[in-house]
């Protein structure tokens, strides 16, 4: 079928043949399908969505668009953690660690921040000489070597992802569930897995604020995943309020320092970690059920085996030996500090996590556009939470920003992020569900 058959079916809303989509996506890889039309088979896909089983074939095609790893001779299962994104997010810095101090490999693909939130690869680019983008031999040579190596996707991993989402970027076409579950799978499942966790996301940090959208999300990477052979479990977590106190890359990154040699852990950061944990672990065999695997995860973390397994990837990777010793030689940190305090004492009654985000992003610590440069050093630390007492001794945040001018313009938008009252409701538990493959969004 030609492509212009292709996207004039999905327009009419017809199921596309696996064979048809197979052939659309080898010719957006070989420059045979035009931009143009890619543009518009995503803007068909939007309005007429996916069947299962079209996102499944899609999610293949993509996938087979370059190199799939392969793992063989590896004494552990293939596993891996994937999130939709929120602020202040470091789960994957400990959890990858963590997992494979526990007999897994973890061949971790990460992305940038864009908008307001984060991105796991700025967080390593925080720490001098980490090779966030190592070629294929050195990426498989750490994961067998550490047990786990967080990098960027390579040019050879599902390329016609790369391409497609650089397209839908500009044409409106982000917001598909199915696109969306089709480009994160696409490159799980080159990676080479054995299992998948996903943390989907929702409230006013998230991607997607609506736990109802993020909810049909979750089922459908499940279920996708499932169908394509990747045995995945996906859990909804709470971003309505900080998961860590700090936002911003080399704060980040000293917090998940701090974390794995036990200077401090933010209790809902451990449960979340520990939740995901334990998903995967019994997703990969090593633990009888996921309240088994959180055991084995609380263990790893605990003996410092997880952050032995940290220093290890980081070094392999060209980073600093000593970076969990003297994390404060190595991490950034911005010239200017400034406490923010509310206007009135009180308690925090809500946090526009958003608002915080697009904060660090004014700051320079974040991008709106892909090619913007990041100011590894700026961002907020001591955030206070809903339900937490603030007054004259207890700020809404610290401010690390690059000049005076800009933290004194940001602490406006951090003051209005905070709604302050006399009192707060029950704190929500920080994971809401437990979505496998096959259940209904």
């Amino acid at each position: 079928m030609l492509p212009q058959e292709v996207i004039r079916a999905k327009r009419d809303g017809h199921v596309l043949a696996e064979a048809d989509l197979a052939a659309f996506v080898a010719g957006f890889t070989s420059g045979a399908v035009t931009e143009a039309q890619a543009a518009a088979f995503a803007m068909a896909v939007f309005f007429r969505g996916l069947a299962d089983a079209e996102c499944v074939a899609l999610t293949r095609a993509m996938t087979r668009s370059g190199a799939v790893l392969s793992w063989d001779g590896l004494p552990g299962p293939v596993l891996d953690k994937h999130s939709t994104g929120g602020v202040g997010d470091t789960v994957s810095l400990m959890l990858a660690p963590a997992l494979a101090a526990c007999g897994a490999f973890v061949p971790m693909i990460s992305g940038r921040g864009l908008g307001h939130t984060g991105g796991t690869l700025d967080k390593l680019d925080s720490i001098p000489g980490y090779g966030s983008q190592p070629d294929l031999d050195l990426f498989r040579a750490t994961v067998r070597a550490a047990g786990c190596a967080i990098i960027g996707q390579t040019p050879d991993l599902a390329p016609a992802d790369r391409r497609l989402y650089a397209i839908r970027d500009v044409t409106a076409t982000v917001e598909s569930i199915p696109l969306i579950t089709a480009s994160i799978l696409s490159k799980k499942l080159a990676a080479g897995l054995h299992g998948l966790v996903m943390d989907v996301k929702f409230g006013s940090g998230a991607f997607m604020r609506d736990q109802r959208q993020a909810r049909a999300l979750a089922a459908s990477l499940a279920s996708v995943a499932s169908d394509a052979g990747l045995p995945t479990v996906a859990l909804l977590s709470d971003m309505d309020r900080p998961l860590a106190d700090v936002a911003g890359n080399a704060l980040e990154m000293r917090y998940a320092v701090d974390y794995l040699t036990g200077r401090r852990r933010e209790p809902r950061m451990h449960e979340l970690v520990l939740a995901l944990g334990g998903e995967a672990l019994c997703l990969g065999g090593l633990a009888a059920s996921p309240a088994d695997g959180e055991t084995l995860i609380e263990r790893a973390i605990a003996s410092g085996a997880a952050a032995e397994r940290f220093a290890r990837m980081v070094g392999l990777l060209g980073g600093p030996a000593d970076l969990l010793e003297r994390p404060q030689a190595h991490l950034a940190a911005a010239p200017v500090s400034l406490a923010v305090h509310a206007d009135a004492p009180g308690i925090v009654a809500s946090v526009d996590m958003y608002a915080l985000g697009m904060a660090v992003v004014a700051l320079g610590g974040g991008r709106t556009r892909p090619q913007d440069a990041v100011d590894m050093r700026v961002g907020l630390s001591a955030l206070a939470a809903p339900g937490d007492d603030v007054d004259a001794e207890r700020p809404l945040a610290l401010i690390h920003a690059a000049d005076r001018a800009a933290a004194e313009a940001v602490a406006v938008r951090v003051r209005a992020a905070y709604r302050i009252g006399a009192r707060y409701g029950a704190i929500r538990p920080v994971v809401a569900a437990r979505i496998t493959g096959g259940e209904q969004a």
